[in-house]
């Protein structure tokens, strides 16, 4: 993880008794969860947070079916915290987003996505969390 100062910080043992094994693997080491693990996410109004600091993500409206076996969304909100960096493990070049609040590890960013944007944000279900729009987001 990098080192960058950011406005949520916790010690490894308080995000460990926070998350959940799995979302630790995700969010904290960069892991990935197998496809088709959260398919489970509901189609109604509502948005999408972090679930290491709960800062707001993305939008219901922005989310497709992409056939990836992770929720994917075509663009993160207008003032989400998402941040890019250069992915160069197993091989690949690829872009990682992650949250700029807390540091965790989302998932990755393809070019192959539809509408004007042509941008496909591929993210680990494990690392979100939905609250519907009549709900406050944490």
């Amino acid at each position: 993880m990098d080192q960058k100062k950011r406005p949520v910080t916790k010690s490894d043992a308080e995000w460990r008794a926070q998350l959940s094994d799995l979302a630790y693997e995700v969010t904290r080491n960069h892991g990935t969860e197998r496809p088709f693990t959260h398919d489970d996410f509901p189609e109604a109004p509502g948005r999408y947070s972090c679930t290491c600091c709960g800062a707001p993500l993305f939008d219901q409206v922005d989310k497709f079916d992409a056939g990836c076996g992770w929720p994917s969304f075509t663009r993160p909100l207008d003032e989400a915290p998402v941040g890019e960096s250069r992915d160069d493990r197993f091989g690949m070049r690829r872009t990682e987003v992650h949250c700029d609040n807390c540091g965790a590890h989302l998932g990755h960013v393809f070019p192959d996505g539809p509408g004007p944007g042509g941008l496909r944000y591929c993210i680990n279900g494990v690392a979100i969390d939905y609250t519907p729009k009549d709900e406050p987001s944490s």
